[in-house]
């Protein structure tokens, strides 16, 4: 008998394999070369970003000692830090909440976290800039009519980014952490209300042991995402720039060193708090067995609580 038809043979099947194997190898190398490339000449020692003469970490002592560079870069580890916690506490508290609601209001909730993370960098921006621009333009007024002398004068700055900032960032933490929440063996939260602990022992003892790694890489996720931030920080900043700005800023005058050095601190920086993040993310994956009677320590009835 012959073979199907259209059934693909042996020979098809493995020429299949090895073009997805290629594509897959170009565009890991499309992506990671030019990375490669930046990290390598920011340890040029010419003053050409496209002439490598030797090795040297001159230009990384150069962005250092400039005084743009480093107040740059305070004013993103400031945003950065605002934003992770601001995001870390709206997002837990966010998925705690969802637990309890009905399922299509839950349903729903999710949905819009999900629009929150996948909408383009460009659309929060815009977005956020219109209505902070709108919402200023109505409050000044307002607050020189009750302060006639000293009225503080509302404008975009870095409390602008770090508002914008802990909105989209806050959803990758209620992702994060609510995953981890639904993998929770609700039977020890059964056990220990039957054990007659209270509702906020039981929390601090036995659901935040379990949810601490979720919410530590959704913090670090919050900040990475915050600081190495361009386009949302470009339409909200305002007057403040941030370091991602001042390197945009430095390229259209010409690629140099310095930028090479300052995105390979930046990638540094990124790689490294995403390693940490995932290896969290990975350690909260362990069987929820983990959370034994050690972790959840609560009373018996009529017995004194044990000191932690």
């Amino acid at each position: 008998m012959s073979r199907g038809i259209g059934r693909p043979t042996g020979r098809t099947e493995w020429l299949i394999d090895r073009a997805l194997r290629s594509y897959a190898v170009i565009a890991y190398l499309f992506l990671f070369v030019p990375i490669g490339v930046v990290v390598v000449f920011s340890f040029n020692a010419g003053r050409h970003a496209a002439d490598l003469t030797g090795f040297s970490t001159r230009w990384y002592e150069a962005a250092w000692t400039n005084t743009f560079v480093l107040d740059a870069l305070g004013n993103s580890l400031t945003i950065a830090a605002a934003t992770a916690v601001l995001a870390t506490i709206l997002g837990t508290s966010s998925a705690l909440a969802m637990t309890s609601a009905s399922g299509r209001v839950r349903s729903a909730f999710e949905q819009v976290t999900y629009v929150a993370i996948i909408v383009p960098g460009i659309v929060i921006g815009i977005a956020a800039l219109l209505f902070l621009v709108t919402v200023f333009a109505w409050l000044n007024p307002w607050l020189t009519f009750l302060m006639p002398s000293g009225a503080p004068r509302l404008g975009l700055g870095a409390h602008s980014v770090i508002a914008t900032h802990t909105l989209f960032t806050m959803a990758i933490v209620n992702v994060i952490v609510g995953t981890r929440l639904r993998a929770m063996d609700r039977s020890l939260i059964e056990a220990s209300e039957d054990l007659y602990a209270s509702p906020w022992r039981t929390f601090w003892q036995v659901t935040f042991p379990h949810l601490l790694p979720a919410i530590i890489a959704g913090g670090l996720l919050a900040f990475t995402f915050s600081f190495d931030d361009f386009i949302v920080a470009f339409f909200t900043a305002g007057a403040d720039q941030t370091l991602p700005i001042y390197l945009f800023a430095s390229i259209r005058r010409g690629v140099t060193p310095e930028a090479n050095a300052i995105a390979t601190v930046l990638l540094s920086v990124t790689i490294g708090l995403m390693v940490v993040a995932g290896l969290l993310v990975r350690r909260g994956r362990v069987p929820a067995g983990v959370v034994t009677a050690d972790t959840a320590e609560v009373p018996l009835p009529g017995e004194p609580a044990r000191a932690t």
